[in-house]
C-alpha cells in the first residue's frame, strides 16, 4: 500500500513558492532584450545588422577609393575634412539607428485582468436561476480636441487603447501613435522613437548624396589631370561607379521616405492612419496646424516609458514533486502519479484521517512487522488467482471475489492500518489492476 504525502509550501502560510524574477523575463510579446532589459528589440532585431552593414560598407570603401586620394587634391585640410565628415556623420546615423532599434517605441502595459463593463451587452433580462451574459463593448467614444474618436478594445492586451494607438502583430504589442513596424530597424516605430527615425532616414539621405557627389567629383579630377575622356576616367575608379549606382538607388528609396514622412509631420498624421484614409472624409483632431505639428515632433521631451522592464515582480514556481513513502519514486502534479505507479498500474493513495499526515516510515514498519504472515497468505492466494484469470497489468482495475479466510485476514489487515493512520483495505475484495 503507497501513501503520498501533499505538496509541501516554501512558507509557513501554506501558500505557493515564490520566486522573483525580472519583468522582461515575463514578457509575454515578442520583443528581444539585450543587457538584462535595458535594451529592448522587434522579433526580428536581427536585421539590424543587415542595415548596419549596408550603411557602413560603402562608406568604408568610400573612405579607402576615394576620399583617401581626394586628400592630396585639396589644398590645407579640406582633403582630410572630407574624410573624417564621411566617417563621423556614419557614426551619428548609427547612434540614431541603435536609438530608434532599442529603445521602447511607446508600449502600452497589458492589463492582468479585463476592464470592467460599464454598461453590458447582450440579454439583461435572464430567466431565473441564468446570468445575463456581459460582454464588453469592442469600441469606446472619446473626446480629443472636442472631437469624437472611437478606440477600439484590444483582446490580447485586455485594455481599451488610447488614441492612435494601435496593436503590432509583428512585436504582439500595443504602441502609442503607431506608425508602422519598421523592418529595416527591427522595431516597432512609435511615440517615443518616431523622431529617432525620421532623423535616421533623413541623415542616411544626406550620407547618400554626400558619397554619390564626391564620387563624381573624384572622377571629374582624374579627368582634369590626365586630360581624359569621362568614360576613361571612370574606368580608373571602378569602385566610384559602383557608388555612384548604389548611393543612386539608396537616395531614391529613404529620401522617399523623408519628404513622405515630412509630410506627415506637417499634417500631424502617421503612416498606419494614412494608408488607412483616416482623415481623408473627417477632420483631423490632432493637427495643431504645420508650425505646431513639426514642433510637437522635434522640440518636445520624449515622454518616459511606461514599463520598467528590470523591475522586479513574483511570479508563482512550479508545484514541488511530492514524495512517496516507501515507494521511491516522485509524485507530479501533472502526471498525477509516480513512475513506479506508471509501472505497476497502481494509484496513490492519501490518508486524510490525521489532516493530511503522510504515514511515516516507522508507522510502515509497525504494519509490515505486526502482518507479515497475513501478507504473506494474501499474497499467495491472489497470484493464484491471478494466474487463473486472462487479465493483464496494463488493462483497468477491477476486483476480484476472495474466499471467506482471505477476506478476513484483508478486514483484519485493513483496520490494523486504519488505527496506525495508513489506507484501509476494504474486506472481502482485493484491488488489482
Amino acid at each position: 500500500m503507497y501513501a503520498v504525502a501533499p505538496p509541501v509550501s516554501s512558507d509557513s502560510t501554506g501558500g505557493a513558492a515564490v520566486h522573483v524574477i525580472r519583468t522582461y523575463q515575463a514578457w509575454k510579446g515578442k520583443n528581444i532584450f539585450c543587457l538584462k532589459g535595458r535594451l529592448i528589440f522587434g522579433p526580428d532585431g536581427r536585421s539590424i545588422f543587415l542595415t548596419i552593414f549596408l550603411i557602413a560598407a560603402p562608406v568604408a570603401v568610400f573612405c579607402v577609393f576615394v576620399a583617401r586620394k581626394l586628400m592630396d587634391d585639396f589644398a590645407g585640410h579640406w582633403g582630410v575634412l572630407i574624410l573624417v565628415a564621411a566617417v563621423l556623420f556614419t557614426l551619428y546615423d548609427l547612434v540614431l539607428l541603435l536609438l530608434t532599434s532599442s529603445r521602447d517605441p511607446g508600449i502600452v502595459p497589458r492589463n492582468l485582468n479585463p476592464p470592467e463593463p460599464e454598461n453590458f451587452e447582450g440579454n439583461a433580462q435572464a430567466g431565473p436561476g441564468q446570468t445575463p451574459q456581459l460582454r464588453l463593448p469592442r469600441v469606446k467614444d472619446v473626446d480629443v480636441n472636442g472631437i469624437t474618436v472611437k478606440v477600439k478594445y484590444c483582446d490580447t492586451c485586455m485594455l481599451y487603447r488610447p488614441p492612435r494607438c494601435s496593436h503590432c502583430s509583428v512585436c504582439n504589442n500595443c504602441v502609442e501613435r503607431f506608425d508602422h513596424h519598421c523592418p529595416w530597424v527591427g522595431q516597432c516605430i512609435g511615440l517615443r522613437n518616431y523622431r529617432f527615425f525620421f532623423m535616421f532616414i533623413f541623415s542616411t539621405t544626406l550620407i547618400c548624396l554626400y558619397v554619390h557627389a564626391f564620387c563624381w567629383v573624384y572622377i571629374r579630377r582624374i579627368m582634369n589631370s590626365e586630360e581624359t575622356s569621362i568614360w576613361k576616367a571612370m574606368c580608373k575608379t571602378p569602385a566610384s561607379i559602383v557608388l555612384i549606382i548604389y548611393t543612386f538607388i539608396t537616395a531614391w528609396f529613404v529620401g522617399g521616405l523623408s519628404v513622405f514622412h515630412s509630410y506627415l509631420i506637417s499634417t500631424n498624421q502617421s503612416t498606419y492612419e494614412n494608408f488607412r484614409n483616416r482623415y481623408d472624409q473627417r477632420i483631423n483632431p490632432f493637427n495643431k496646424g504645420t508650425i505646431q505639428n513639426i514642433m510637437e515632433v522635434f522640440c518636445t521631451s520624449v515622454p518616459p516609458s511606461k514599463n520598467n522592464f528590470r523591475a522586479m515582480i513574483q511570479k508563482e514556481a512550479e508545484m514541488q514533486p511530492r514524495v512517496v513513502v516507501g515507494g521511491g519514486g516522485s509524485y507530479s502534479p501533472n502526471l498525477g502519479k509516480t513512475a513506479s505507479e506508471l509501472e505497476m498500474g497502481r494509484k496513490p493513495v492519501y490518508d486524510d484521517d490525521d489532516g493530511g499526515d503522510p504515514l511515516n516510515s516507522g508507522d510502515l514498519e509497525g504494519i509490515h512487522s505486526r502482518n507479515d504472515d497475513s501478507l504473506d497468505k494474501i499474497n499467495k492466494h491472489s497470484s493464484s488467482i491471478l494466474n487463473s484469470t486472462n487479465s493483464s497489468w496494463g488493462r483497468r482495475s477491477r476486483s476480484l471475489d476472495l474466499p471467506p479466510d482471505i477476506a478476513a485476514l484483508a478486514s483484519e489487515l485493513g483496520s490494523s492500518n486504519h488505527k496506525n493512520g495508513g489506507a484501509a483495505m476494504p474486506s472481502g475484495r482485493l484491488l488489482t489492476t
